[in-house]
């Protein structure tokens, strides 16, 4: 999907350089911008509308067609965003002289809890992952993979970075004597954070699996400044291919596949913190949360597990 209006295309463009530039946004949201404005300009081109001319009662369509092909109400939502965001910046800029959206409202929609594996769970598939890796009688090639999975694996849990943070960490990460990690966020924001033993350990024999394989088949493998490198555009490992790869393991673990993703082991690492009692405040630090509203979403994890300590340790509680 594309925008193909000269005006639209000319106003998206302005709207989102505007965003990488003054913003910080990374790749992925401006590419979510993106996709957002082209969905809209299409269906304005419907009604020989534009950015430049749509009026309110235009948007209150768009949003209704939204709901009429199915769309949950958060996407209904982000929609809508998008959409209030670039026509604030079209009126900003003398390039319009109302804003259609500022009238609108979103459609309501609770906030979900985040889906979240068990530390039972996750210690079957670090179980699993390690038991491929360490399998001498596997070929080299596929032993590097297992170990890149596994090392994968234990740094996320041991970190709760975005999945886009884990797989293009630099090579440098992987320092002998490093105990913290620079990891650069959303908005281009460094952080650091802790690393545990067994994740420097993971990295550690991930590194030699490779030198293993470089070793044996240097004219197949070059030189990288990524840890996960890979042949593909960006250089390192993508998203999907991680996702894919965890996904099959959840399957050899005994456990579904539609339950795991690299997102959902970040709501892991968050959730089993607080439930062993880690500050929120830390938490937030450590996943990068700009705003302490959007790590509170895991206090239901503490919430449960105060009211099971009332309901087992209070003198007046129901036997």
């Amino acid at each position: 999907m594309s925008i193909s209006k000269t005006s639209d295309a000319k106003f998206a463009n302005l709207f989102l350089d505007m965003l990488a530039a003054e913003q910080g946004a990374g790749e992925n949201t401006l590419d979510a911008y993106r996709r957002d404005l082209a969905d809209f300009s299409e269906f304005a081109g419907r009604v020989s509308s534009s950015f430049a001319s749509a009026d309110t009662q235009l948007l209150r369509d768009y949003l209704e067609d939204l709901d009429g092909r199915g769309f949950k109400s958060t996407t209904v939502a982000r929609r809508l965003s998008a959409l209030r965001h670039l026509f604030r910046f079209l009126l900003s800029e003398g390039l319009r002289t109302d804003d259609p959206a500022a009238i609108l409202s979103g459609p309501k929609r609770g906030r979900s809890l985040p889906k979240v594996l068990s530390i039972a769970d996750v210690d079957r598939m670090l179980v699993q992952a390690k038991s491929l890796a360490e399998n001498v009688a596997t070929p080299v090639q596929q032993r590097l993979r297992d170990a890149r999975l596994y090392c994968l694996l234990e740094v996320l849990y041991a970190t709760g970075l975005r999945v886009s943070e884990l797989v293009s960490l630099p090579l440098t990460a992987a320092r002998r004597d490093a105990r913290m990690i620079v990891v650069r966020g959303k908005g281009n924001k460094e952080r650091l954070v802790p690393l545990n033993e067994t994740a420097k350990q993971a990295m550690a024999d991930y590194l030699a699996a490779m030198a293993e394989l470089q070793a044996e088949q240097p004219r197949k493998t070059a030189a990288s400044k990524w840890l996960f490198p890979s042949f593909g555009e960006s250089g390192h490992l993508t998203r999907q291919h991680f996702a894919r790869d965890l996904k099959e393991l959840a399957a050899a673990s005994g456990i579904q596949p539609s339950l795991v993703s690299p997102h959902v082991l970040r709501h892991a690492f968050a959730s089993h913190l607080l439930h062993n009692g880690a500050d929120l405040r830390i938490v937030q630090t450590l996943l990068g949360h700009t705003d302490i509203s959007t790590t509170q979403i895991y206090t239901h994890v503490v919430e449960e597990r105060l009211k099971s300590l009332v309901r087992d340790l209070h003198p007046l509680a129901e036997k």
